[in-house]
């Protein structure tokens, strides 16, 4: 294989990520409103700005008049191989545990810093980058390359829904949002909310994203001291003050709800105790420290894809109503349809109403098929590395159109950081994935067949 990564495409990659790096670029839905943008002005902005760096890569480009997603062409042909990537990143979480500010990148270490660095637009500059390299190589493309920018990712798909309704699919290509060697099954994903009464005498404030593990949950009441003895019976870490008591957990994605630790769930373990609502009983008794459902499914579990993950990931209670949003990933044998129906059941036990945010299906591509085989054999050239193929909980665009896998970032036994604070990428490992997707394009774009 040819190495086509130089070392000034290296330098130009790094002045390329800290340019989209440097905007914060979350949904901001009140912005959008006013700005009469659909996720706020850092989106569009991000957007607007890896466009800019596509056409001086050499690209065309096309920026939907209404800001929902983005793309850039380079070269002719019948097939288009499609990269999807997304520049929408979650917010920073708690400022004061950063070391450097999330959304100025800043290299320490060989590591650059910054919201963003690993999902996904550090992915995103090691594939432009990639495309960079073959161009000043003096390859020719026999099929068109598209970049597909989506901007709503971490929510709920918004920008990449409106794509597919305007645009062309491209015919085969992969997602640069997962970790390598290659993801070739993500299970189905359903995002929704359990909604019951209020009450005049419990009030609860425990926002979150649906996609993270909540790691703090945060209590006012009269029942203060006793939840601290509660909590230190329990060995859970807590901070109390004269106004509210908070007990903390351990944020992680919800993909991998069972490395982290939902300080909602420990809050509502101790809570029921001392207050009577069938909302914390709910989830006291059907979901306690489970992170698979268990209580409320039995064993969900296939041999493709695993077990199911279950993250309460917000809480409110207030006099009118009470709220639980819930994140689950399905395993891509089962559907999402039966489980409902017996979540139903169980949640209307306790008075709890079923109401769907978000739904995706499960992503799922044989591993004999010729472009699992084409990215599989590139990266084992590439690493030495002869790790098979994998599956996955995580919700990747790879779902979101026929004959797309999810190939890197990541690297086995790299620190995985993101929606974390401190998120980072190590700079060899960003040019490692560059020389990869390089000749990942390569393949794709200028010799393999399709068919």
């Amino acid at each position: 294989m040819k190495k086509y990564v130089t070392e000034a495409i290296k330098k130009d990659s790094l002045v390329a990520l800290e340019r989209l790096v440097n905007i914060s670029s979350y949904n901001t839905p009140v912005e959008s409103k006013e700005g009469g943008l659909p996720f706020g002005k850092g989106i569009d902005l991000v957007l607007k700005e890896a466009l800019q760096l596509c056409e001086e890569l050499g690209m065309q480009t096309y920026y939907d008049p209404e800001g929902y997603y983005g793309y850039a062409d380079y070269g002719e042909g019948k097939e288009t191989v499609g990269i999807l990537c997304h520049l929408d990143v979650v917010p920073e979480g708690d400022a004061a545990k950063w070391n450097t500010a999330p959304f100025e990148a800043t290299e320490l270490d060989g590591v650059i810093y910054g919201r963003g660095t690993q999902d996904d637009k550090g992915p995103t500059i090691a594939t432009l980058y990639a495309f960079k390299a073959l161009v000043d190589a003096g390859e020719t493309f026999s099929r068109k390359l598209r970049f597909v920018f989506g901007t709503d990712e971490e929510s709920l798909w918004r920008g990449m829904d409106k794509y597919k309704k305007f645009e062309d699919i491209p015919d085969v290509g992969f997602v640069p949002d997962s970790a390598f060697p290659l993801t070739y099954a993500e299970k189905g994903l359903l995002q929704f909310k359990l909604i019951g009464r209020g009450s005049d005498k419990v009030k609860l404030d425990c926002p979150g994203a649906p996609n993270v593990v909540p790691a703090a949950a945060t209590y006012k009441g009269d029942e203060k001291e006793l939840l601290a003895k509660a909590f230190s019976k329990a060995g859970n870490q807590y901070e109390l003050t004269d106004e509210q008591i908070t007990v903390h957990g351990k944020a992680v994605h919800a993909s991998t709800a069972f490395e982290g630790v939902n300080a909602i769930n420990l809050l509502a373990a101790q809570l029921v105790s001392f207050q009577s609502h069938p909302t914390i009983s709910f989830l006291a008794e059907k979901v306690g420290t489970e992170t698979n459902g268990f209580s409320i499914f039995g064993k969900i579990s296939d041999e493709i894809s695993g077990e199911l993950t279950f993250n309460v990931a917000s809480l409110s209670i207030d006099e009118n109503q009470s709220e639980i949003m819930i994140d689950m990933r399905i395993p891509v044998s089962f559907t999402s349809m039966e489980l409902v129906k017996q979540l139903k059941e169980v949640a209307g036990n306790y008075g709890l109403k079923f109401q769907k945010f978000d739904e995706l299906p499960s992503l799922y591509v044989p591993k004999e098929s010729l472009l699992v085989k084409t990215l599989m054999d590139i990266y084992k050239e590439k690493t030495g590395d002869l790790k098979e193929p994998m599956t996955s909980g995580g919700a990747t665009y790879a779902r979101s159109m026929p004959n797309m896998v999810a190939f890197g970032a990541h690297f086995p036994g790299s620190p995985s950081l993101a929606h974390q604070e401190n998120e980072g990428i190590i700079v060899e490992e960003l040019y490692k994935a560059m020389a990869i997707y390089a000749e990942a394009i390569y393949q794709l774009c200028c010799k393999k067949s399709l068919e």
